[in-house]
């Protein structure tokens, strides 16, 4: 389990390096103002809805019902079931893009109403719109297809397929001059994107021996345990994405560069959350799922701590520079073309306000699975509305007095009410029970988070003179600096505080060989 997620974790780590490159490209090229906003709001519906019906409520129920079907029914008949789930999405996706294009003014002026009193950002918003809503279609079924990957313990092609989009992006925007603005460029590159991830995913399925084809659909038990479980996936995702399209229309009320801001500051904020937190839970779910399925409910256990150890571990250097020099990121990262130093300060405050709900977030997807692996969908429902409820509202009553970075802070926050609420009800229920190896982790984590702190604030007036001659590469410099000098402090003091505390490091790994057997109890001798 380790090994594949520093596969997922490399992979996704890649794609967030190109998707840096991407938005370097984009900021460069579009700047901050009226047609990035446009873009922002184009890329947002389709991703919207693929969190909504795809990666979120669909992994959620398709993952576990495939695990169960593989393990106890056969590669064979757990084939013909994805196929069939394969054939009823695909029908459903061609329904809302048809619907998607015939609407979509309907669909800009819901997500970004503040759009309708500068005509010339809404009507770019419907026709970019109308240029990347395909996406949509192309990654559901890419969803599909990693989900079956994921379960069969192949998790490199759909890990890598990310980075297709990135790559396209940054043609499409190297060609702008074939395009009326770099804003349709950038649309195209997205619609491009999904294609080239479909068709990357479909090969890998097709050599790995599991791939779905259309056939006819059938309601038998798997089918009807599936959407059993796949209802109350879809409200808990929906819920989520009421909180991200509360942000979206609340910013769209913000002056011209408020969508902006916020877009650029959570493209630095979903590097850890990719590379760690998603990764986390990528790998986690079908490995408690097929524990659960063998019936060895320890083995899940013992995983979901390992994972939640191993988050917690890379995800506290992130959390302590987005607190403390987010500004420095920012104009590190993106200023350059037409992107500024006031552009790089107002995503800076978002940055920082993000980074209060960043544990809770990289976390959130291992404390679901402990419902999730064993068909549960209902209680993450339950836990993700009740955060929700509470997230809008906090962004309602933020907005006006602290701005974009109102919508920040109201979403960490709700970050922390979400996660709360799962690890209460898994603990009461018993599906998730804390080990040594855990806290000692979290303990070694907090003492070299605190360290890696002290460094950042008072190491950087010391690290900007350093760099003071470099001009235009000098925040470039400082924070690569401080992100060298400051990785090797935070390993260092974490391996002498795990050493105080008496923490066995090989026990993050040492259960591997358990879980495979688990997975794989032909395999053991």
């Amino acid at each position: 389990m380790i090994r594949n997620l520093l596969s997922v974790g490399g992979f996704t780590l890649l794609s967030r390096i190109t998707g840096f490159a991407r938005d370097i490209v984009l900021a460069a090229t579009l700047g901050a103002g009226l047609m990035t906003d446009a873009f922002v709001v184009a890329f947002r519906l389709p991703n919207h809805f693929r969190a909504i019906f795809g990666e979120g409520a669909f992994n959620a129920a398709f993952v576990p019902s495939y695990a169960r079907v593989l393990e106890t029914e056969g590669a064979a008949e757990a084939q013909k079931f994805s196929s069939r789930i394969f054939t009823l999405l695909l029908a459903s996706q061609i329904v809302l893009l048809v619907l998607a294009l015939a609407f979509t003014p309907f669909f800009v002026d819901l997500l970004a109403p503040g759009f309708r009193a500068d005509p010339r950002k809404f009507d770019l918003a419907v026709a970019l719109t109308r240029v990347t809503f395909p996406y949509l279609m192309f990654v559901t079924l890419v969803t599909l297809h990693s989900g079956v990957l994921n379960a069969n313990g192949k998790f490199a092609a759909a890990a890598f397929a990310p980075v297709l989009l990135n790559l396209t992006m940054i043609v499409a925007l190297a060609l702008a001059f074939l395009f009326p603005n770099a804003g349709y460029a950038a649309a195209t590159g997205v619609a491009v994107a999904g294609l080239a991830e479909l068709f990357l995913l479909e090969v890998a399925t097709r050599r790995a021996g599991v791939g779905s084809s259309l056939t006819r659909p059938r309601w038998d038990a798997d089918a009807k345990q599936f959407f059993k479980a796949l209802g109350p996936a879809v409200i808990g995702s929906a819920g989520v994405q009421i909180a991200l399209f509360a942000d979206t229309i609340i910013s769209s009320l913000l002056p011209t560069g408020g969508p902006s801001s916020i877009y650029y500051a959570d493209r630095i904020y979903q590097l850890p959350i990719g590379v760690i937190g998603i990764a986390a839970g990528t790998v986690l779910l079908p490995e408690m799922s097929r524990a659960f399925a063998a019936g060895a409910p320890e083995e899940a256990i013992r995983a979901q701590n390992r994972t939640m150890a191993l988050t917690i571990a890379l995800a506290a250097p992130f959390f302590v520079a987005f607190l403390t020099i987010p500004e420095l990121i920012m104009r590190a990262v993106f200023v350059r073309g037409r992107f500024t130093d006031a552009d790089a300060l107002a995503s800076a405050h978002v940055l920082g306000a993000y980074a209060i709900g960043l544990i809770a977030i990289v976390l959130i997807s291992s404390a679901r699975a402990s419902f999730q692996a064993r068909g549960d969908t209902t209680i993450p429902m339950v836990a993700s509305l009740t955060a929700v409820a509470l997230n809008v509202a906090l962004k309602i009553f933020l907005y006006k007095p602290l701005g974009a970075p109102g919508l920040a802070l109201a979403t960490a926050l709700g970050a922390w009410i979400n996660f709360g609420i799962l690890v209460v009800l898994a603990l009461r229920a018993g599906a998730m029970r804390p080990n040594v190896v855990l806290t000692k982790v979290a303990a070694a984590s907090a003492i070299a988070a605190l360290v890696l702190a002290a460094i950042a604030v008072f190491g950087e007036p010391a690290a900007r003179k350093l760099v003071a001659g470099l001009d235009g590469f000098a925040a470039l410099a400082e924070l690569s600096l401080l992100g060298f000098g400051g990785m090797i402090a935070y390993i260092v003091v974490f391996l002498v505080a795990a050493r105080a505390i008496r923490l066995d490091l090989s026990a993050l790994k040492g259960a591997r060989r358990r879980a495979d057997a688990v997975a794989k109890p032909e395999a053991t001798p």
